[in-house]
């Protein structure tokens, strides 16, 4: 018989030595291998000599294969989602596995931008795996392991909002699990770097809105509301920041460059634009030249006299 780290195996409690726990084997034969099952993981009542017992096997801190009661999140060769509990910055990820130890990740699995690793709390999709010791270890989870368990999106999950993992990350978006509820264990998406409201990481969890579900049933997401409920935040954010400035005006306008606009206030251009077109149509502000500035409350437009230069 060949013990596994990382199965659950089926075994005879042959002999309890205390002050260890009991000794399990394939059968009662003196030569077959024994694995032991310390005091401390027998978790679900005492198991009685000659009785067969369900046990989960990994290596203990020394090496060794041991059994336990325990039942992990995740086995050898299945996917799963697990939380990183700790990070070393030469090994890798620990992720929690549910039996009072934890699985490596190891560091090289990970991408090359490191503002992209994952944190303490994050999710991490992986499947469990073998080093070459025969050890518990876990890699990435990679697109076939994602399409023997995920489904099609249906099309009314169109504009609703989904909880999402990244799964994989790239400079012009990343990849995401959405959560898939009652209908099973979630459908691939994307979400395109401009419709992020922040740079996302591996394993980070956030709240999407599905732009489109398409024809392979994946979905395409953005982090940002919709253009008009866009429009009104992004307008009371841009009334709020001009009230908090001197002279209520600001040295941005529908010419500012994109990158500019993106660094002060996390919009898009295109974004900014529509806010400043709403709050003109609403006579709140008024552009001169380079400048934005709020409008007086007799609804004149502000002096130049009296402009603020200093810039943010």
């Amino acid at each position: 018989m060949t013990l596994l780290a990382g199965t659950t195996a089926t075994l005879l409690v042959r002999r309890e030595v205390p002050p260890y726990g009991w000794f399990l084997g394939e059968s009662d034969e003196a030569d077959s291998p024994e694995v032991l099952l310390p005091y401390g993981e027998a978790v679900s009542g005492r198991p009685h000599v000659g009785d067969g017992t369900d046990v989960f096997l990994f290596h203990d801190d020394k090496g060794r294969i041991t059994a336990t009661l325990r039942k992990p999140l995740l086995q050898l060769g299945q996917m799963g989602r697990l939380v990183m509990a700790d990070f070393h910055p030469r090994f890798g990820c620990f992720l929690e596995l549910g039996i009072g130890r934890q699985l490596l990740l190891p560091i090289k699995e990970l991408p090359d931008d490191k503002e992209r690793w994952p944190r303490e709390g994050d999710e991490l999709h992986v499947v469990m795996k073998q080093d070459k010791e025969g050890r518990m270890l876990a890699r990435l989870a990679k697109i076939e392991d994602y399409e023997r368990v995920v489904f099609r999106a249906p099309a009314s999950w169109h504009h609703e909002q989904r909880d999402c993992w990244v799964t994989d990350t790239f400079r012009d978006g990343v990849f995401v699990l959405a959560d898939g509820g009652v209908l099973g264990y979630g459908a691939l998406g994307y979400i395109p770097t401009a419709s992020m409201t922040h740079p996302l990481r591996l394993g980070e969890k956030v709240t999407a809105r599905v732009t489109q579900v398409r024809d392979d049933g994946r979905v395409t997401l953005s982090m940002r509301p919709s253009k008009e409920a866009g429009r009104l935040e992004d307008s009371d954010r841009i009334l709020d920041f001009l009230k908090s400035r001197p002279g209520g005006a600001m040295p941005y306008s529908d010419t500012s460059p994109a990158d500019v606009i993106q660094k002060r206030f996390g919009l898009s251009k295109s974004a900014f634009k529509r806010a400043l077109g709403k709050l003109m149509k609403d006579r709140l502000i008024v552009q001169d030249g380079n400048w934005t500035k709020l409008v007086e409350a007799g609804g004149d437009r502000p002096s130049s006299d009296n402009e603020s230069t200093t810039s943010t």
